[in-house]
Order: C-alpha cells, then structure tokens, then sequence
C-alpha cells in the first residue's frame, strides 16, 4: 500500500491514492487541479522515506471536489452577577479533495 502525509495550511494529512480529504478552504475553483509539494514522509509497501523537513521530488496530485462548510460551532461567554453575556459563533470553510496519484521522481 502507498501513502503520503503532506501538509497544508499548516496541519498534516495522511493520504491514500483515490481517497477524498478535507483540508481548509483553498482558493481554487472546483474541478481545478492542486499539488501538494510539501510531502514529510512517503510510504511504497516496504519502502519508507522520510524527509528532512520535507522529501524533494514528490508531488500529490489532487482535484478539488467541493467546497463546504464545517458544523456551526456556538461560544457564549458568562460572568455571574456582573451581567456579562457574549455569544458569538464560528463556522469552518473546507474544501474537499479527492487524491489522483502520488507520484516520485
């Protein structure tokens, strides 16, 4: 089995040939392609290579499916007795890739 973890938006990602994955919103059309250069470690069945601090040579190649948004996430913020009372909400945007191939140079 071959997989990757790669980084993007400053978080890691384990990814596997032909799976979808979230990642945050990227500003790129739907349908568009996206490389992932940032590869920290690649995986070829017995094979693995680590990089130091990341491998030169592999891309991830990906397609944007969609882009979408995370459940609304509700923070309210109380003091007793002192008539404080903040709310305030939040709501994540991903966008949705779907993993073409892993390719070595």
């Amino acid at each position: 089995m071959k997989y990757a973890v790669v980084e993007s938006g400053g978080k890691q990602y384990r990814v596997v040939e032909g799976a979808t994955l979230e990642v945050d919103r990227l500003p790129v059309e739907a349908g568009q392609e996206v490389l992932l250069d940032l590869v920290l470690l690649l995986v070829n069945e017995d094979v693995v290579s680590v990089g130091a601090p990341v491998l030169t040579g592999v891309t991830v190649k990906t397609t944007v499916v969609e882009h979408t948004k995370g459940p609304k996430i509700v923070v309210f913020k109380y003091r007793p007795k002192k008539r404080i009372r903040v709310k305030t909400g939040h709501r994540q945007q991903y966008t949705s890739l779907k993993v073409n191939s892993i390719e070595e140079k």
